[in-house]
């Protein structure tokens, strides 16, 4: 069985607030076959948002110009919990709830070339909108606590929206990993600034790539990923989790290296064993309804 993509691009994100490298920031990991149709892997490092966006509008354009399919994962959620679109109040006009979700992120963050974005005030607007307090977005410094965004968590129980994403409630019962709420915007291992952050340039380079679909929300993610499914499309976009993933750093590579370049590896094995078909499938036992959330607005996370 043929491999379903020639190149795999994994990226570890950054929601920084100025121009960093190194530890905690953007990281890039490239596997693409050289000359000699040999897999070979680099590592990229990238200082801003906006830098990193248009590194990957070049690699990804020259590879798929050679006739390369490419897997494109980001580390932060790309989706919110069921429900997150309405409750904004956002219009739909015939489009899906994370469609919708990804518009209105991407008209409201926007990147400075020094990295810096208001966040912090676009989460509090955002909880205006949608509880006229702190709910659901949490986890603002000091300097950025207003009346409609703490610094700690809210009470979710019986909330309008769950504090978990499904594939999250998923990986926390299974104990496949801890991760965090997309609602949570600051402190150890929150994925909420990166989601923030991330989703627009997602949805920019979506709008830039016609031959791209994002997984598994232009998918039926009920279903193995298929050659069939893939018929015109040259760029699969998707959620990843770096947790799944069990590379050791090398000597003076830093754990978020580390982690593109295991599931950057850990992808193309599956995939030279025809197994990577499976690995994008939410038939775990997952009944319509869930399925029909995860489609709509909520994503999953490959290889769970």
């Amino acid at each position: 069985m043929a491999a379903l993509f020639d190149a795999y691009i994994m990226v570890d994100w950054s929601a920084a607030s100025k121009p960093v490298t190194g530890p905690n920031s953007i990281w890039i990991g490239i596997l693409a076959k050289d000359a000699r149709l040999k897999l070979q892997y680099r590592a990229v490092n990238i200082e801003t948002r906006l830098k990193a966006r248009s590194f990957l509008e070049d690699m990804v354009g020259k590879l798929t110009k050679r006739g390369d399919r490419v897997l494109l994962g980001f580390d932060f959620s790309l989706g919110y919990p069921a429900g997150t679109a309405e409750a904004l109040g956002l219009k739909l006009d015939g489009k899906a709830p994370w469609q919708a979700m990804h518009e209105h992120l991407a008209s409201k963050l926007k990147d400075k070339p020094d990295n810096s974005n208001a966040r912090y005030a676009i989460a509090a607007g955002m909880n205006y909108a949608i509880s006229k307090g702190p709910f659901p977005f949490w986890g603002a410094p000091a300097r950025d606590v207003v009346s409609t965004l703490g610094s700690t968590k809210p009470d979710f129980t019986d909330a309008a929206l769950p504090e978990y994403r499904i594939v999250e409630t998923y990986l926390r019962d299974n104990k496949l990993g801890q991760p965090k709420s997309v609602w949570q915007l600051a402190y150890t291992g929150s994925v909420g600034s990166q989601s923030l952050t991330g989703i627009p340039h997602v949805h920019a380079l979506r709008e830039a790539w016609p031959e791209a679909r994002i997984w598994p929300f232009e998918f039926d993610p009920s279903e193995p990923l298929i050659e069939e499914a893939l018929t015109d499309i040259k760029v699969v976009m998707t959620e990843i989790y770096p947790s799944l993933t069990k590379a050791i750093p090398e000597s003076g590579e830093t754990v978020d290296a580390a982690q593109v370049r295991g599931i950057a590896h850990d992808f193309a094995a599956l995939d030279g064993k025809g197994a990577l078909s499976a690995a994008f499938s939410t038939a775990k036992g997952l009944d319509p309804a869930e399925n029909t959330k995860i489609k709509a607005e909520e994503g999953w996370i490959p290889g769970t």
